[in-house]
This record gives structure tokens, C-alpha cells and sequence, in this order.
């Protein structure tokens, strides 16, 4: 798992790395305040995953740290980076 983990989790940077090159790269015609948005939450989210790269590294990827169960794989393929099993991430919320 931490291999496929660490896979996805790269492409899932090198996209963003992309979005945001995008964003920098767009002209006059991008309103400020909606490129301002995205490169915020672009950037937040590539902070999501240089944890989770980290977690990988540590070996406590795949695991909620507030109730210490295994989140699904189902979770982790369609959000690679998260930190939270489903119950607990909407208690954070």
C-alpha cells in the first residue's frame, strides 16, 4: 500500500504543481479575487499532501489519528491525502 500511496499521492502534486503554474501563467482576463481562491486552495492542498507524503515515510499513512482505525482504501483512492476516516473528519468539520 505506502507504494501505491506514494504514486497517487505524487501525481495528485504534480497536478497541482500544473493548476497552479496555470493560474500564474493566466492573463488579465482571470478575475483576481477567483485566481486568488484557487491558488489557495491549491496551495492548501499540496500542504495536504506533503503530510500525507510524510505520514507514508513515518508508516502511519492509512490510519485516523483521532480514532487510530484504518481508513477504507476506497477513501484513500479517491482522496489520497486525506488524514481523517469519514466519522471523524466530520466531526472536524
Amino acid at each position: 500500500m505506502p507504494h501505491d500511496a506514494h504514486r497517487r499521492l505524487e501525481h495528485e502534486r504534480s497536478s497541482r504543481l500544473t493548476q497552479l503554474q496555470a493560474i500564474d501563467g493566466a492573463g488579465p482576463e482571470v478575475e483576481e479575487q477567483v485566481m486568488l481562491a484557487q491558488k489557495d486552495t491549491i496551495e492548501r492542498v499540496l500542504k495536504e499532501i506533503d503530510a500525507a507524503l510524510a505520514r507514508v515515510r513515518d508508516g502511519s499513512y492509512g490510519t485516523c489519528p483521532t480514532c487510530a482505525k484504518p481508513i477504507p482504501v476506497e477513501r484513500l483512492e479517491i482522496l489520497p491525502y486525506t488524514q481523517f476516516c469519514v466519522p471523524c473528519q466530520r466531526r472536524t468539520d
